[in-house]
């Protein structure tokens, strides 16, 4: 048994940093890149790459909205197919620029924040993200919330997916993250998640916040970098995997 550990990274701005990058590329076999829109900026997307490139891990593009104030956590009202298609293609093109000037190669793309949850929900703006993804390169490997929208969209459009549980979030019944906005969204306890992570690796399911058994395929865990205590929380994650007999290893390689 196999599984991938993948966090978000490159999530600064200039001189501003978020998070411990260097020391979550020690622990994620997979990252997703910031691409300018929510976080990042060509030098820290470069700085990032090549960083994974020396790490052996694998990248991939993080398009969100175009919201650095908000990180891309607050949706946008009355975005239309094209807006969603030309963002997306956007992101991806310019991480894939800038991962040639590196010497790496875009494996994959994971929607951001607020463009996510609105496109597991959202059958129209999912079936946007997965066509322009398709149309850029249909090669690229659509990672998903498992269960949602998001992958009936890439079945749809035919592309390869990894699909995506969350260590450090919490769900609903139906399968959703729930919001950040409610208390107890995000996990916190190193102990409990990697525990959570285990089960959800070994039973293909996780387990909602009423105790609801949701079957869920893991192909790949997620890891916040932003979250407080994101280094404890990873290492404490592939430990416990590994010490169970579990490889963990990216799903796909450069």
């Amino acid at each position: 048994m196999k599984i991938d550990l993948n966090c978000d990274l490159g999530e600064g701005f200039g001189v501003w940093q978020m998070g411990d990058d260097a020391s979550m590329m020690d622990i994620a076999t997979s990252v997703n890149i910031a691409c300018g829109f929510h976080a990042g900026d060509p030098d820290i997307m470069h700085k990032t790459v090549k960083l994974a490139k020396a790490k052996g891990v694998s990248i991939g593009a993080h398009p969100g909205f175009r919201d650095i104030h908000g990180f891309g956590r607050r949706p946008v009202p009355g975005i239309t197919v094209a807006e969603v298609e030309n963002l997306v293609a956007y992101q991806i093109g310019a991480l894939q620029a800038v991962a040639s000037l590196a010497g790496h190669k875009v494996t994959h793309v994971k929607a951001h924040g607020a463009l996510s949850n609105v496109a597991c929900e959202d059958d129209v703006v999912a079936r946007a993200i997965a066509s322009a993804i398709k149309a850029v390169d249909p090669r690229l490997i659509f990672v998903v919330l498992a269960n949602s929208r998001l992958a009936d969209a890439g079945e749809a459009a035919g592309l390869p997916m990894a699909h995506e549980v969350f260590a450090d979030r919490a769900y609903e019944d139906d399968g959703n993250l729930v919001s950040r906005r409610k208390p107890g969204a995000v996990l916190h306890d190193a102990d409990v998640i990697a525990e959570r992570v285990l089960r959800m690796a070994q039973d293909g399911a996780v387990v909602s916040v009423t105790g609801k058994v949701i079957k869920m395929r893991t192909d790949t865990v997620c890891i916040h970098g932003d979250t407080p205590g994101a280094v404890s929380i990873a290492r404490g994650v592939r430990s416990k995997l590994e010490a169970s007999g579990i490889k963990v290893e990216p799903f796909a390689r450069a």
